[in-house]
């Protein structure tokens, strides 16, 4: 099919306010979708694309608009998505009882002084990692072909305009149908999860275990995004979980021999024959989790370590092209990023917010008042350091796997064990008690530097989008910042909502006594009561970190062997073995459709078609089941109720599992074949 040509030349129309303002309306979307999502499994998604589709379906409106245009609108929406990952630590605030709920200013300002350091600290990263780093950066490729395809311009198709319009429509039957499958489950008309747990024969060693099979679209399209390779590497630390450690550690033997050896074990304070439910569960919570937690923190250890020459190699060609411009020598538009002087002087001010957050905590505090200078000036050095250290991190990572595979939270974990014990330092220091005002002091600290990996994470991707489509670096960083501005608002007011009716574990009861898992946030927080209350368990955390190295050994084995084919993952492996195992299984699912998928259109003539038409179904899928729940929290505040749309009475357990299950599987299998034949028709 031939082209279309432009009656005119196509003008550059790039940062307008109607991209700024669509953006933040889609950022506002996105933001809630991936909050309530994070909170629920541990895990968000990346944005950029159904931002992109929706963009372009909207802005086609307008005769005027670019593709520039869309990207612009596609960075600001991705960046506020990106900045829900701040849910990763602030409500461990809520979980050890320092926040009752969020304070609203509080709160914003975490994320936008942390945000705009994502960005800031990124800039100088760009040329390094984006231009001349060779990174494959999966998903702003993805992001910039589907720009490519789909905006107005002189090269597009009939075709391109058709996938454009189909695309959209995918995106909003994938978010209908799990909106309407999560409103049933509301209803309680089917189960949200069917999960059976086992007593062990004593052939087996005795002990207990579980599993679980969680009915969630949302879960379905993250499992999609995520890949076969992570989802196989996630299905491995779930059978090393609940196949291994939990029947091992809830093993009467076992127990035994804990209790002999003096070696301390949650399963010895439990009742003499207990439940396999509660011994298996209790377990792994207070247990297996703390080992998970040593997986991925070694995995992200050795990630840094791998990560050591090609960050010092790009920090070296970005310091050189800086240099350049000092110089006079003038650079393409394609080059011309924020000037040094700007970005330094907006770095300044969000340093000196940050001072100002941290002194106005400190001085209302009675055991931290005395010490304010010293906690000010450790926090603002901690804050660069490790700040900009994990911005060049995470934007490396997001250029290797993709921000959605990145392990940002592998990331904080680390940080805040690192500020825990800098803590520990200051206690000795100061001459101060250990009391819960240190832990919450070092969660803020940790928040602004999680917001700063969250958003360099998702800024180089979008950037390397930007690269791709000739977009203007200045412009796009500008959009980036507008984006982390319209995240932040949106956050504490989800979070407020989200936890007023449901409650996160730890944490006091929502109206629904639901309580949201946070994984992440309630391993940071206890993480951080652990260190400085000094009753963590360090052997658990050990024993995963053992764990860990022998995953890593594998995982280079099985790259040699197969060269390159085959991985193991060891952050996934880690999060695999962390998650609830209800959720670990439909990620796993999620990701064998989305490999059987892709498999049966790869040799057909619309492959590359289907393959986008999967990517925004996954993410409709996610985006309308998120939105419902947070919907729901919201009708669950305002009347009380806790089951709103309660259509059976509760007890129907086994028939809402089975009928859950089969319609479940239906819609699947449909969706999937619905999505081809569109693609097909392209």
């Amino acid at each position: 099919m031939t082209a279309t040509p432009a009656a005119t030349p196509l003008k550059r129309v790039e940062l307008t306010v109607r991209a700024l303002v669509l953006g933040c309306l889609l950022a506002v979307v996105f933001t809630a979708a991936n909050t309530y999502l994070g909170l629920k499994v541990g895990l968000t998604f990346a944005s950029a694309i159904p931002a992109a589709v929706i963009s372009m379906a909207i802005l086609r409106m307008f005769k005027t608009s670019t593709i520039w245009e869309n990207m612009t609108v596609q960075t600001v929406a991705s960046v506020g998505g990106a900045m829900s990952s701040i849910i990763f630590v602030l409500p461990g605030l809520v979980m050890v009882g320092w926040w009752l709920e969020f304070p609203f200013w509080e709160s914003v300002l975490i994320c936008v002084f942390g945000g705009v350091l994502g960005v800031t600290f990124s800039i100088p990263l760009r040329r390094a990692l984006v231009v001349n780093g060779g990174l494959p950066y999966p998903e702003g490729v993805a992001a910039a072909e589907v720009l490519t395809v789909g905006s107005r311009g002189a090269e597009q198709t009939e075709s391109a305009v058709r996938e454009n319009a189909s695309g959209l429509w995918v995106v909003i039957t994938g978010a209908v149908v799990s909106a309407g499958y999560a409103l049933l489950v509301a209803g309680r008309v089917f189960a949200a999860e069917a999960t059976k747990f086992i007593k062990l024969p004593a052939a087996l060693g005795g002990g207990a275990t579980g599993i679980g099979f969680s009915m969630q679209f949302a879960l379905l399209g993250a499992g999609h995004l995520i890949g076969l390779s992570v989802g196989l590497a996630q299905l491995f630390g779930l059978v090393l979980a609940w196949a291994i450690a939990v029947p091992i550690l809830t093993s009467p033997e076992t127990i035994a021999w804990l209790t002999a050896n003096g070696i301390p074990s949650i399963a010895t304070t439990l009742e003499v024959g207990a439940a396999a439910e509660e011994l298996a569960s209790t377990v792994w919570r207070r247990e297996v989790r703390l080992m998970g937690a040593g997986v991925i923190g070694v995995a992200a250890i050795w990630t840094l370590i791998k990560l050591a020459g090609p960050l010092i190699s790009g920090l070296s060609s970005a310091l050189a092209a800086n240099r350049r411009r000092q110089s006079g020598a003038v650079l393409d538009r394609t080059e011309q990023d924020i000037p040094i002087n700007i970005v330094a002087g907006l770095s300044v001010a969000c340093l000196i917010g940050i001072g100002f957050i941290l002194a106005w905590f400190a001085q209302g505090n009675p055991t931290l008042a005395g010490s304010t200078a010293l906690l000010v000036g450790g926090g603002l050095i901690y804050v660069v350091f490790i700040g900009f250290a994990v911005a060049a991190i995470c934007g490396y990572m997001a250029g290797l796997i993709g921000s959605s595979n990145s392990p940002v939270s592998g990331v904080g974990i680390l940080a805040i064990v690192i500020a825990s014990v800098l803590m520990l330092g200051v206690l000795a220091l100061a001459g101060l008690p250990a009391d819960p005002s240190v832990v919450a002091f070092a969660l803020i600290v940790t928040a602004i530097v999680f917001a700063v990996a969250v958003i360099a994470n998702d800024n180089l991707q979008d950037l390397k989008t930007g690269q791709l489509v000739q977009a203007t670096p200045w412009r796009q960083q500008t959009a980036l910042i507008v984006g982390v501005i319209a995240g932040a608002i949106v956050i504490p007011l989800i979070l407020n909502l989200l936890n007023k009716a449901f409650g996160f574990e730890g944490g006091p009861a929502g109206i629904a006594d639901e309580p949201l898992a946070a994984p992440q946030a309630t391993l940071i927080s206890a993480l951080a009561r652990g260190v400085i209350g000094g009753d963590l368990r360090w052997d658990l955390i050990g024993l995963g970190a053992c764990i860990g190295a022998v995953i890593i050994l594998l995982d280079a084995l099985l790259n040699a062997v197969t060269r390159g084919r085959m991985k193991l993952p060891p952050l996934a492996v880690g999060i695999g073995f962390y998650l609830p195992a209800a959720v670990t299984t439909l990620l796993v699912v999620g990701a064998v459709c989305g490999w059987i998928y892709d498999k049966a259109i790869k040799t057909t003539r619309f492959a590359d078609v289907g393959r986008r038409m999967g990517v925004l179904l996954a993410s409709g899928l996610i985006v309308g089941e998120s939105l419902f729940l947070v919907m729901t929290a919201g009708v669950i505040v305002s009347t009380g109720n806790d089951a709103p749309f309660a259509m059976l009475p509760e007890g129907s357990t086994w028939p809402a599992m089975l009928s859950g299950i089969a319609v479940f599987a239906v819609l699947t299998v449909a969706l999937y074949a619905w999505v081809r034949g569109r693609s097909a028709k392209v």
